[in-house]
């Protein structure tokens, strides 16, 4: 089994939100032997979504291939002005170049979803990613994880998550590696 986790912020500093919680992902994905890569955006190339160049960039090619390949999504984002980044929303928009794929787009890819805001108000990105994942025939996990992000470090180290955060990242990998679309017989049964 393979798992992506996709980084949808734009932070280039060698430590950052992002980047230790992607970290944290992979080292519990290990636990349960599952082969993680992380896509991050600012590494991407990945350029503005247009539907009328002839070509597909390169940078949008890779990313559809680690996209389609993996059986399970970690979806991070930070919450900006009540919904994800626009360059997140702009790459997975680049998944349309699989539209006529068979299976296109992220058909019964499993999706755990992550967001964190200053406030309370981080489930406003999961609901934005939960909607464009399903929008791409994927299957959001029921439990995600919003993050108040003064609250997920521990006091005194600003990058060492605290406990409660742990546990909660701990139960979404525990989910989604046990939990996969490919073992649930309704799913098997609508096919």
């Amino acid at each position: 089994m393979k798992a992506l986790i996709f980084n949808g912020a734009l932070e280039r500093r060698s430590q950052s939100t992002s980047g230790t919680i992607s970290l944290y992902l992979e080292e519990k994905l290990k636990e349960y032997g599952i082969e993680s890569t992380v896509f991050n955006l600012d590494e991407s190339g990945i350029p503005l979504f247009d539907i009328t160049l002839t070509r597909t960039p390169k940078g949008a090619e890779i990313m559809n291939s680690l996209f389609r390949e993996a059986d399970i999504h970690f979806w991070l984002a930070p919450l900006y002005h009540g919904s994800i980044p626009g360059v997140m929303k702009n790459c997975i928009d680049w998944l349309e170049i699989s539209s006529k794929s068979n299976p296109p787009y992220l058909t019964d890819k499993t999706i755990g979803l992550i967001c964190w805001a200053d406030g309370v108000q981080a489930m406003q990105g999961i609901n934005t990613m939960d909607a464009i994942a399903k929008s791409l025939r994927a299957w959001p996990l029921p439990f995600n994880v919003p993050i108040t992000r003064n609250l997920l470090f521990t006091e005194g180290n600003s990058y060492q998550i605290s406990q409660t955060y742990k546990n909660k990242l701990d139960l979404l990998v525990q989910i989604a590696a046990t939990k996969t679309v490919a073992s649930n017989p309704l799913v098997n049964k609508l096919s």
